[in-house]
């Protein structure tokens, strides 16, 4: 590519990806499992008689989930299928001890070159993981970021 076809390319707008489908056989017990695990119930809703539409919002996070009924490919996608959802967390701990507390069952932490883990799954086996990056290895623009 010549730099003036380079020039004569828009530049990309914003893309923030704030949905996202995870797929459950049982909208009630993920609904019911979700809330127990501390996120914030958005949209529950039957915009018709054979679809429902359930959105839910982590602690914090600008990023959403959504499951439900009668939402075409969303619906049809494997309950469980979805793994290594990760929760970027300032302090592993805190945010284990939090979802301890309500009864989430959640691995222990386990600490990858100073990146630490813990993980949990809804009740489908979607795989969900609680993710510290050490404060001297954040750049500017990634979670919990500070100056220093």
């Amino acid at each position: 590519m010549t730099e003036n076809t380079k020039a004569n390319i828009p530049a990309f707008p914003d893309m923030k990806l704030e949905l996202v489908p995870v797929p459950v056989s049982d909208v009630d017990r993920a609904k019911a499992f979700y809330e127990k695990a501390g996120f914030q119930l958005e949209v529950d809703t039957r915009p018709t008689d054979t679809m429902r539409v359930v959105q839910f919002t982590p602690p914090g996070s600008a990023c959403s989930i959504v499951f439900g009924t009668g939402m075409g490919d969303i619906t049809a996608m494997k309950p469980g299928s979805v793994k290594g959802l990760h929760l970027v967390v300032a302090d592993i701990d805190t945010a284990r001890e939090a979802l301890v507390k309500r009864e989430v069952e959640v691995g222990e932490i386990t600490d990858f070159k100073s990146v630490k883990y813990a993980g949990f799954s809804d009740p489908d086996g979607n795989s969900w993981l609680l993710q510290e990056f050490p404060s001297e290895l954040r750049q500017p623009g990634q979670s919990f970021y500070k100056e220093k």
